[in-house]
């Protein structure tokens, strides 16, 4: 095993309690050791993320899937992937089997039974040092900083990939709702990276001026538009061609068909706590106009690395709120009480 320096005890964030009562004070840990086809990332920034879905006890508290750092030690068998040095990123999926059908048909690793999550079924991202399997862990491009590579390892890459599930082509219209928010500011400029005419919608005048300077063509304020949907029309005379709801809201489901076009997409990405909101529309209305609903969450091996490449060439740039190990519980209460602007990324040293 080829190896460095490293301390037998690291920092972790390690969650204690429940729900919104839970916390995560920063305690003494050992530092894991990588077996075959592991490697060892140090983490040099985290992103905070709350995927409010239940932990299990094999990730022994810590949560966190959103890190970038640097390899700094390799296990037997992945020597001929990485090396000591080498910038690393580890993503929610972790692990895949590489055999089942979802595996090898080149497009679905994502829907592998065998997967394994970081800081869901594995020990995450919320802590100095962090295991990793080799085959599934994202090499860094020069050009991007590790502040910037861990959000787009999952919200950067769930917002890529819902514009790409949207089937909208450049010059065609897509709509954003909730523009102004972690994942909107990522969709805003994916979606004018890749060629489409967006339309931004959210709430105020901060919201307005962010979303118009990453490339909104068009923002609707939805405090100030009492008909969000004869707005959309107004603009693109037919509705839009696209919608990716990132609103995890019942409200924003059940508005987003009318935004569209005959022959539109809705593209479902927000997770509505509430169990009995749905995606879709009546089923007339899905027939005559022909609508699509799907679904998109984060992406394959193949669309982080597309992903980065964007923020390689200067395209796309995650708005940060900077932060350490320690702030994890203070950005929860700053979560919940609906103030935490852009990409929280958490400095770990």
């Amino acid at each position: 095993m080829a190896s460095i320096d490293i301390p037998r005890q690291q920092k972790a964030a390690v969650k204690v309690g429940s729900g919104t009562d839970s916390r995560a004070p920063v305690k003494e840990i050992e530092v894991p050791q990588p077996g075959p086809g592991q490697v060892l990332v140090k983490i040099n920034w985290q992103v905070w993320a709350a995927s409010g879905i239940a932990m299990q006890p094999s990730t022994e508290g810590i949560a966190g899937h959103e890190g970038a750092g640097v390899v700094v030690a390799v296990g037997e068998g992945a020597e001929n992937k990485w090396k000591v040095g080498d910038r690393a990123g580890i993503k929610w999926v972790w692990s895949t089997c590489g055999e089942c059908e979802f595996c090898t048909n080149g497009t679905d690793e994502l829907h592998c039974p065998n997967q394994k999550n970081s800081g869901f079924s594995v020990p995450g991202t919320f802590q100095q040092y962090a295991l990793s399997d080799a085959k599934y862990t994202t090499r860094i491009p020069d050009g991007v900083s590790d502040e910037e590579a861990g959000p787009i390892m999952c919200g950067g890459v769930t917002a890529y990939t819902a514009c790409k599930r949207s089937s909208v082509r450049p010059g065609q219209w897509l709509v954003v709702g909730g523009a102004g928010g972690g994942l909107g500011h990522l969709a805003v400029q994916y979606a004018k990276a890749m060629g489409l005419r967006v339309i931004a919608i959210d709430g105020g005048d901060e919201k307005k001026d962010l979303c118009k300077k990453l490339g909104a063509e068009e923002f609707i304020d939805f405090t100030k538009v009492q008909d969000t949907a004869a707005e959309v029309h107004r603009i693109t005379k037919y509705g839009a061609h696209g919608v990716i709801v990132i609103a995890a809201s019942k409200e924003a489901y059940e508005s987003a068909p009318t935004l569209l076009r005959p022959g539109g997409t809705v593209v479902a990405v927000g997770l509505p706590k509430d169990p009995t909101v749905r995606a879709g529309a009546p089923p007339i209305m899905l027939a005559l106009r022909r609508l699509n609903v799907v679904g998109s969450v984060v992406g394959t091996l193949k669309d982080v690395e597309e992903a980065l490449d964007f923020t390689a060439r200067g395209l796309v740039h995650p708005i940060l709120t900077k932060g350490t190990l320690e702030d994890v519980d203070k950005y929860m209460e700053q979560m919940i009480a609906g103030k935490l602007a852009g990409r929280a990324v958490l400095k770990v040293s």
